[in-house]
């Protein structure tokens, strides 16, 4: 049942009750399916005004479990098991009654749709009451004087008469919560429930159209010869740069140059390569995404109405097209000039080095070249000197697969793939010729990436430096990832304590 149903029904049994028909109120309380707690104490009252005293307790039990701290339930629950003469779990649901209020002199429950005030002092004539009832004439007194700490003077006459008979040993008259007194639902809910004709009946006052009168959303208008053909385009479609697409399906990058985005995201198509690659531009940032995974988009008015509907694109993405030297457009997904040139492919016969290092790169040197040119390329690209590189053949540095000045070139060169060669790549740090540690940064507040080259991480983990971009900005490695963050979110560790 929708919580509209609910509140309809809860509604109609409440005026039931205010128009004396308390039968038909609890035949609606009852077919309400999943009662709240509120719900399952009107019910309860509703019992207990027709005498049925289990099921009255069965009612308050339901609101209990649904509501722990509902203090005027377990005053009630206790008045049933008074009336059952179970004085012992009356005793037992009063003071927890009284145990709910938290030492308040009384708790006014009109906030929550019942008219009713549950005072400390008259919780506590009750359970003197019970104490009385199981013999315990000394702790009944001893409430009783407790509820004067709790009274105010329109209850002080109840007290009073009450000690005098506690004094002589005699039962006095329990407090009882008022009859069809309710939990009402929220007045401001049920006003909603009311349909409301906001608009109102239009009325057509002027037209241009003889004996015109439709009053509708679109009133009718006169056709007009030599009217445009079209709706003129808008002006800002014309300032956009590249042709618009919509991108159909999730592509995630796997290198710098391409750019991640998700089905709905509207891309503008720079240049399109005969690989089925295409350059991009989407939110100011330029890459490659497959053009395959792209849709052409009629952005103007008049295509809109004559194109049928579109038909979803399948489930499965397409396969992704392979990239070809030469014939993939360049794409630039993070602005980085320095990656730009990284890019572009070499116009004579120079071999492209590609090299796995933290992150992967590529240098391009003449054919042939010697170690030193080679070295010295790697040694501008990573900023380090080329004492602290060690190139390797192989991703486990070996004494066979260790490429250094007495290496012979040509058995480095002769491993190429045409003009394209794999080398692996470590370096340490030195300063005035001895080897320093790496530096590391703790994480000072944690960093969710919002691009796919930035590195996430949570408080109080440690990052690896792995190059200072700028002053704002850092590239390192946590917890496996490597990315660009924020220099602002970590705080360098001194080393050796220092």
């Amino acid at each position: 049942m929708s919580f509209v149903d609910t509140l309809r029904q809860w509604d109609t049994a409440v005026t039931c009750v205010e128009r004396q028909d308390l039968s038909q109120a609890l035949r609606i309380f009852l077919d309400i399916q999943e009662p709240n707690s509120k719900i399952c104490f009107d019910i309860g009252c509703l019992h207990l005004l027709n005498q049925d005293l289990d099921a009255a307790e069965k009612a308050f039990d339901c609101s209990i479990r649904k509501d722990e701290h509902l203090a005027v339930a377990f005053f009630q629950r206790g008045m049933t098991f008074y009336k059952k003469e179970r004085y012992e779990e009356s005793l037992a649901d009063f003071q927890h009654a009284f145990k709910t209020l938290r030492g308040n002199q009384l708790i006014d429950y009109k906030a929550l749709g019942l008219r009713y005030k549950l005072y400390a002092c008259e919780v506590l004539i009750n359970v003197s009451l019970a104490e009385a009832q199981l013999g315990h004439w000394e702790k009944a007194h001893e409430n009783l004087v407790k509820a004067l700490n709790y009274k105010t003077d329109a209850k002080l006459n109840i007290i009073d008469k009450a000690l005098d008979s506690a004094l002589k040993q005699k039962l006095f008259k329990p407090v009882e919560f008022p009859s069809k007194v309710l939990f009402k639902p929220n007045k401001h809910y049920v006003a909603e429930l009311e349909k409301k004709d906001y608009l109102g009946k239009a009325k057509v006052v002027a037209s241009v159209v003889p004996q015109d009168a439709f009053s509708g959303f679109a009133p009718l208008q006169p056709q007009v010869e030599d009217g445009p053909t079209r709706p003129k385009e808008p002006e800002v479609l014309r300032a956009l740069e590249g042709e618009p697409h919509t991108v159909l399906f999730e592509f995630v990058p796997e290198t710098s140059d391409e750019l991640a985005v998700v089905p709905g995201n509207i891309v503008f198509v720079l240049q399109k390569g005969a690989d089925n690659w295409a350059s991009v531009i989407f939110n100011e940032r330029r890459g490659l995404v497959p053009y395959n995974y792209l849709e052409p988009l009629e952005i103007n008015l008049a295509s809109k109405q004559n194109e049928g509907t579109s038909q979803p694109p399948s489930r499965k993405p397409p396969t992704r097209p392979e990239r070809k030297q030469g014939l993939t457009p360049s794409g630039n997904s993070s602005g980085d000039t320095k990656r730009k040139e990284e890019q572009k492919q070499p116009t004579d016969n120079s071999y492209i080095v590609k090299v796995r290092f933290t992150f992967n790169f590529a240098v391009s040197v003449p054919p042939g070249s010697p170690y030193a040119i080679l070295i010295e390329k790697i040694s501008k690209k990573l900023n380090c000197p080329p004492t602290a590189i060690t190139l390797s053949l192989t991703s486990k540095a070996t004494k066979q697969s260790v490429i250094n000045a007495s290496t012979e070139m040509e058995s480095v060169w002769s491993r190429a793939r045409g003009v394209h060669i794999t080398l692996w790549c470590t370096t340490t740090k030195q300063t005035d010729g001895k080897p320093q540690s790496e530096t590391h940064f703790v994480a000072l507040h944690s960093y969710v990436s919002s691009n796919p080259e930035d590195l996430s991480f949570h408080q109080g983990d440690t990052i690896t430096l792995l190059s200072r971009i700028n002053q704002d900005w850092l590239e390192g490695q946590c917890n496996g990832n490597t990315g660009i963050f924020p220099a602002s979110f970590v705080e360098e560790v001194p080393v050796n304590g220092q």
